[in-house]
């Protein structure tokens, strides 16, 4: 099951998975997967005299042995140079965003009906300037959350219910009752309020069944429509079925925004101090992205990974690129570089497990790696260790001292959870490894999920975006993501079952951990086909599941705390969308391209 970030064909490509009996550092595994005790390790390097040991890992530490692509991008952004870059430019962009916010702040607050306001907010959202009309925009859900909507229209109330659950606000789905006919069937509409109401169904939870049927027939009618369509209109449909094949309420707008200010450009609706804002200000947060870039670049020289350690993916850019959709704002410029640390040094260790250790060798790693981080790190420790392993577990203490590092002295104390997951996921990795070598199927897809609880990477991810918060992240928070919450179990779940849908037949080429399909196979004695349909549909419950946490959360958190995960749930939609985008990086060049390189 390779997994997006942390993958490739050895132990298992997905670390992702259900969190319900997850927990960080200190927990207690069940027996069946306790690792073994230290003297019963019979080491590959005790097995042959040393010379000709050191000779086998030594060739194994320069090959390349699941053929990942090279870095596409290199050293690119420590070089790159944008014409705007100019000091007199940004004072004049900087000068022009305030401007035009005094603009739409009155636009934001004079529009005379519900759809306008809705569709304005709505469009600021996809341009990624709400961050800057925050508390009107608050100020408007309130209202629109009071609108008696009895007298609107399939697309306004569809504009509406899918708004206010955006933003947790937890609206009945009653509301579409009246566009139904005597039989339950959702009544002739036009493709724009088939796509708003499409849109709009994906923000459901268990036990609403209006809303599975209007997943259903807005699918099956805008499929049938859209040969006759062209336009706007068809552009957008195709991107919801087919183009991105991701629902709106699943997509990440930072991804998806150079290709939407195209799009408002031509619609009718558009404002020109809105559009205006749009690129001015997109110019001025790609500036920041350059810099960020030009910073983790830096770091990404120093570790050598190309030539030191051959076998792992080399995947700055895309790092960035992934933890940018967790949140894109430019007050979030500390958390952003901390993620990416974070995700590219866990792919190194991911690839360490996966692809070049023995299991032996990924006892010893995983041993080290709990020491270092419960004690005190001390290089010469790990000197049994293969030379490249012992790199990487270097390189990997040294990014957590320079994360410390960006901690004033009063956040220090989050360096305790992260550690915590971090020992937490090595040691997860390596029962995957047993797992492998004991060739162990899970009899069904719950008792697998239950297994991959405990080798799931997104409760570190998740811990990891709080780690580089403002003070809204307080010690309560940490003590609330350390419990692993349903909505990190939730999201683990999701990342599982994509990673085994778009990665199954490519694993089979490789040893690799039985996925979520081999159970399912397995219990029901069914083809590969129809275990990924059912896969698949499970993926779509999951979703479902997902929704009902973000909408009633099982604590009282900030709710940008809880966004931040839910931001991270989509990336993961958008790097399994269609293949492993992450691994097969040729496949992220266009947007990266876009998002950091070319400007309006």
């Amino acid at each position: 099951m390779q997994a997006t970030v942390f993958c490739s064909g050895g132990a298992r490509g997905c670390r992702l998975g259900c969190l319900s009996a997850a927990r960080p550092a200190g927990g207690s595994p069940s027996r069946r997967w306790q690792r073994p005790r230290h003297a019963a390790l019979r080491c590959r390097q005790r097995q042959a005299p040393a010379a000709e040991v050191q000779h086998e890992v030594d060739d194994r530490s320069s090959r390349n042995p699941c053929g990942f692509y090279p870095s596409v991008w290199g050293d690119f952004f420590l070089h790159h140079s944008d014409p705007a870059a100019s000091s007199q430019k940004q004072t004049w962009m900087v000068e022009r965003v305030e401007e035009l916010m005094k603009d739409v702040s009155k636009l934001i607050s004079s529009s005379t009906t519900y759809l306008e306001r809705m569709n304005l907010i709505v469009a600021l959202e996809r341009l990624c300037l709400d961050y800057l009309f925050e508390k009107d925009i608050n100020v408007e859900l309130k209202q629109i959350y009071s609108a008696n909507v009895s007298d609107f229209d399939l697309h306004t109330v569809a504009i509406w219910f899918y708004l206010l659950r955006k933003h947790g606000y937890m609206v009945s789905p009653d509301v579409f009752v009246k566009f139904l006919d005597e039989d339950g069937t959702f009544l002739t509409a036009t493709p724009r309020e088939l796509l708003s109401l499409y849109n709009a169904a994906h923000f459901s939870i268990h036990g609403e069944i209006i809303l599975d049927k209007a997943i259903s027939f807005t699918k099956r009618s805008l499929e049938s429509k859209l040969p006759y369509l062209e336009g706007l209109m068809a552009h957008e449909i195709q991107c919801a079925l087919e183009i991105c094949d991701i629902p709106l309420p699943r997509r990440v707008a930072i991804y998806d925004v150079k290709i939407y200010i195209s799009t408002y450009e031509k619609e009718a609706t558009m404002n020109k101090s809105v559009l205006e804002l749009a690129k001015v200000n997109f110019n001025l947060m790609q500036l920041q992205y350059q810099q960020e870039l030009k910073i983790t670049t830096r770091w990404w020289n120093n570790l050598q990974v190309h030539s030191r350690l051959p076998f792992a993916r080399d995947r700055l850019v895309e790092c960035y690129l992934w933890m940018l959709g967790v949140y894109y704002q430019p007050n979030c410029s500390r958390g952003r570089i901390i993620l990416t640390f974070v995700i590219y040094t866990t792919t190194i260790i991911d690839d360490i497990y996966d692809s070049f250790g023995t299991s032996e060798e990924c006892e010893l790693f995983t041993e080290w790696v709990e020491r270092s981080f419960m004690s005190s790190w001390d290089p010469k420790v790990a000197h049994v260790l293969p030379k490249c392993m012992q790199y990487a577990l270097e390189k990997i203490m040294d990014c957590h001292q320079i994360i410390d590092n960006k901690l004033a002295p009063e956040e220090k104390y989050r360096m305790t959870y992260l550690r915590n997951f971090k020992v937490d996921l090595v040691r997860n990795y390596n029962k995957e490894v047993k797992m492998r070598e004991e060739n162990f199927i899970p009899r069904s897809v719950e008792e697998h999920l239950q297994v991959s609880a405990s080798t799931c990477a997104c409760h570190l991810l998740a811990c990891t975006s709080l780690v580089g918060m403002d003070d809204i992240a307080t010690k309560d928070s940490f003590e609330w993501i350390s419990t692993v919450p349903k909505i990190m179990q939730k999201l683990c779940i999701i990342v599982r079952l994509l990673d085994d849908i778009m990665t199954y037949e490519r694993e089979q080429m490789t040893p690799h951990v039985a996925s979520t399909m081999d159970s399912y196979m397995k219990q029901h004695n069914v083809s590969i086909e129809i275990a990924r349909h059912k896969i698949q549909e499970l993926k779509e419950e999951s979703w479902k599941d997902f929704n009902g946490e973000w909408l009633e959360p099982d604590i009282d958190q900030p709710r940008k705390l809880i966004e931040a995960i839910f931001n991270l749930t989509r990336t993961m939609e958008f790097m399994y969308n269609k293949d492993d985008n992450f691994t097969n990086c040729s496949n992220l060049k266009d947007i990266i391209r876009s998002l950091f390189v070319e400007t309006f």
